[in-house]
């Protein structure tokens, strides 16, 4: 990988913004079963309220050098899932994302479980299986 970099170093210089790493990883945790969203705190909330854009890296925090990155993500699980195994799959595939699409290696993903979803009971559900 370095080699490449410096043998192209008369083109020009390639960077790749925090903010861009961060939408990869927070997209690559949402695809993973048993991680229902990510969160933010209320400063990331209200920023998106105030602004109107949807944030792709809520819940992400990034911090590139110069050919490593390091990822923390903050994530709401589902209710009844193993915690460790959705955490380490998380790992997995946000690294792969991240290494595949931009180069630079991932020293550490760390996996932040901020609360846990728990399915909301349908009203007219519960009633049907009181009336059999």
């Amino acid at each position: 990988m370095e080699d490449n970099m410096n043998n192209d170093m008369d083109m020009g210089i390639v960077k790749i913004s925090d903010e861009v790493v961060g939408v990869i990883a927070g997209l690559a945790a949402t695809e993973i079963d048993g991680i229902v969203g990510m969160s933010s705190g209320v400063v990331g909330g209200i920023t998106q309220i105030l602004s109107g854009k949807k944030n792709l890296s809520k819940g992400v925090k990034v911090n590139v050098g110069e050919s490593s990155a390091s990822i923390d993500l903050y994530v709401v699980v589902e209710y009844g899932v193993k915690i460790p195994e959705v955490a380490f799959k998380a790992q997995e595939d946000v690294k792969k994302a991240v290494e595949s699409m931009t180069g630079l290696a991932v020293s550490a993903v760390n996996v932040h479980v901020q609360n846990v979803m728990i399915p909301k009971m349908n009203k007219d559900a519960e009633v049907l299986d009181l009336e059999q």
